[in-house]
């Protein structure tokens, strides 16, 4: 199977994105508008061109809340519309910054221009959204938290100087010195010297030539810099898998301790989109990046159950027609890819060679304090945050090593340099607890959590067989040189969280027929290791 390519309904994002800014799903979004002047410019135009920095220094950014996280009971009859007005959200958050980035003379010249002709508007567009979202819930009879409505409003944000890179510390140390509206410190340190974005998606001042950034860091103009990066030979050793109690892995020397593996390939056939349908259904490029496909390979915005159970699967076992998807890693070393001028691709900041992983190993695991009850058919999990540096860690749950490394070094906010003849590692522990009812929530994430330290699932969700994905890429070493990054490579992102490495995630929807799923469970209860 090819590309995916067939023709879709519209996108609701917008086409044009004039820097390196962004839209996040959910009605969130960080907005980063690269307002300095390019490093290349004349000093000719005086103070003029000072006065535009000065009034761009003072606001660079737009910090919207997620909604669509905060809305955690939302009726089924009414999701679909609800979805509709988070997207409708999404566009007012790209059209404010459309706006911002095409008005720094305006700004230079009126230090409430931001507020009265930005901000102020964008408030009022989203505060209608939000009622149409309650109109939509309480139409069906459910309630809706009026406390929401408080989230129409947006803040400016001045932009973080970059800081030196190469730190050789654990994996979170937090570079920047950009808050959340919750005030918690991300990983900032961008520095801002593009501002205008061709067609191809890059900026005059953020271009790479044969990958080496100019300015505003990555090939793209939006990241990674070189503070995303450390040389994984200097990192005190921190073996520990998943952020907080996010990810720990749910088996041990106890209970359950089976394993399962389903052989599913490594997307030779280069089955992509940019969709999402667990999060975004009946939106095309609602992920605003590109995924990769193993397994199912029907999965796109559109597809039902019923086209997802009788898809065809890259597994060997075609009793697993389970999709399992992440967003691409890319090497960005000036080249350009076959998405280079569309959504979610180069239009979107997300540039350079896509890389195929060399391996990508689907395991199943038990339960350290009991057995596993099998999956429902079409259960959704959803482990990881594509909007983390938006976001913060709460949901954050990734983990990448280098080969010969894993069981010294686990980076989580970091992208790790790996020594001559090591590979690149993405290792991915899902949730393992389930609600014993649902098959997806309406913030995706509510049905299922991950275990307690000790293994155990709370709230009287049930254990079932803990997804452990691990993919392993042959990624040239960049080199850090003057503070910045030579030959980056990048985990595709939405455009606003920069290609930081602690926005990586996973997702998974279970096909698997019930007799293979059966089988998977009797050989983890039973401490076998099945193929």
């Amino acid at each position: 199977m090819g590309r995916n390519t067939r023709k879709r309904r519209s996108s609701m994002a917008t086409k044009a994105i004039a820097a390196s800014a962004a839209l996040a799903l959910g009605g969130g979004g960080l907005i980063w508008a690269n307002f300095y002047a390019s490093a290349h410019e004349s000093n000719n135009n005086g103070w003029q061109q000072n006065q535009t920095k000065a009034a761009a220094a003072q606001v660079a950014t737009i910090s919207c809340p997620d909604v669509g996280q905060k809305l955690t009971n939302v009726p089924q009859q009414a999701r679909n519309g609800v979805a509709a007005e988070l997207a409708n959200l999404d566009k007012q958050i790209t059209e404010a910054y459309a706006r911002l980035a095409s008005s720094r003379q305006a700004q230079a010249q009126d230090a409430s221009f931001v507020q009265n002709a930005i901000v102020g508007p964008l408030k009022e567009k989203r505060a209608a959204t939000i009622d149409r979202i309650r109109i939509d819930i309480q139409r069906v009879g459910g309630q809706f938290d009026n406390s929401l409505s408080q989230l129409a409003a947006c803040t400016t944000q001045n932009a973080a100087p970059q800081t030196n890179a190469g730190n050789a510390g654990g994996g979170q140390q937090q570079n920047g010195g950009q808050q959340n509206n919750g005030g918690q410190q991300q990983n900032g340190g961008q520095q801002q010297n593009g501002g205008q974005q061709n067609n191809g998606g890059q900026q005059n001042g953020g271009q790479q030539q044969g990958g080496q950034q100019q300015g505003n860091g990555g090939q793209g103009g939006n990241g990674p810099v070189a503070s995303d990066f450390v040389d994984i030979t200097k990192v005190q050793a921190n073996a520990q898998l998943g952020v907080g109690q996010n990810g720990l892995p749910a088996n041990g020397n106890s209970g359950s301790r089976g394993s399962f593996v389903t052989k599913c390939g490594t997307n030779g056939n280069k089955n992509h989109n940019t969709d999402n349908v667990i999060v975004a259904p009946g939106v095309a490029n609602g992920a605003h990046h590109l995924h990769d496909y193993v397994g199912n390979q029907s999965n796109d915005a559109f597809a039902s159950d019923q086209e997802l159970a009788a898809a065809q699967s890259s597994c060997q076992n075609q009793g697993d027609k389970s999709s399992y998807f992440w967003p691409v890693l890319r090497l960005q070393n000036g080249t350009q890819d076959f998405d280079q001028n569309k959504d979610g691709g180069g239009k979107e900041g997300n540039v350079g060679k896509i890389l195929q992983a060399s391996q990508a190993q689907i395991k199943f695991v038990g339960n350290k304090k009991g057995n596993v009850v099998a999956m429902p058919t079409a259960l959704r999990i959803i482990t990881g945050d594509a909007k983390a540096f938006v976001n913060g860690n709460a949901n954050a749950n990734v983990n990448w090593s280098c080969t010969g490394f894993e069981n010294k070094v686990q980076l989580h906010d970091k992208y790790p340099i790996c020594p001559q003849g090591s590979q690149v590692v993405r290792t991915t522990d899902f949730q393992s607890c389930w609600d014993g009812k649902n098959i997806d929530s309406a913030n995706h994430r509510t049905h299922v959590a991950f275990v307690q330290a000790d293994g155990s699932c709370a709230n009287g969700f049930k254990a079932i067989p803990q997804l452990q994905v691990r993919l392993v890429y042959n990624v040239p070493a960049p080199k850090l040189q003057n503070g910045q990054v030579i030959n980056p490579y990048a985990v595709d992102t939405f455009p606003e969280n920069l290609h930081k490495p602690i926005t990586d995630h996973n997702d998974f929807i279970n096909f698997f027929s019930t007799n293979l799923m059966n089988k998977m469970v009797n050989c983890i209860n039973t401490g076998r290791k099945c193929q």
